[in-house]
């Protein structure tokens, strides 16, 4: 299963794998994020997110 993009359901505290796969996208940079490197994400937007600079990022231009 390596190099396959997973199909996740985000919710509060974890995720639940819909279909499985490796990793997922990054909603603001488009990289890659490993399943098990997977900290960040918006439960509302159904969006993973690299980091925490790019949950950020989210959030300010949603601000403005």
């Amino acid at each position: 299963m390596k190099n396959k993009l997973a199909k996740l359901k985000y919710m509060p505290n974890n995720f639940q794998i819909i279909e499985e796969g490796d990793h997922v996208i990054c909603a603001i940079s488009k990289k890659k994020i490993p399943l098990e490197s997977l900290n960040y994400w918006n439960v509302e937007k159904q969006e993973a997110y690299f980091s925490y600079a790019e949950s950020s990022i989210k959030r300010e231009k949603e601000d403005n």
